[in-house]
């Protein structure tokens, strides 16, 4: 029965973090937003293929080509 106090304790402490985390964040005078720290809308990455090869013309190079791509990307 210690054991199941013991979780039911640790449980009820929880939950009170996850409150107080929730008040910060949402507070109208928020700290955390007004240091960004909190983001709303993220950037979205995207990719741009800068070079033509497809796995076609991969497929018929030579090794120390493909290396020497590599090499140049990094």
């Amino acid at each position: 029965m210690t054991e199941e106090n013991e979780m039911i304790l640790l449980m009820k402490e929880l939950v009170a973090k996850v409150k107080n985390l929730e008040q910060a964040v949402y507070n109208k005078d928020n700290l955390l937003m007004k240091s960004g720290y909190v983001v709303v809308d993220t950037p979205t990455p995207h990719t741009t293929q800068q070079s033509g090869i497809s796995g076609d013309s991969i497929a018929k190079m030579e090794w120390e080509d493909i290396h020497k791509i590599v090499d140049g990307m990094g």
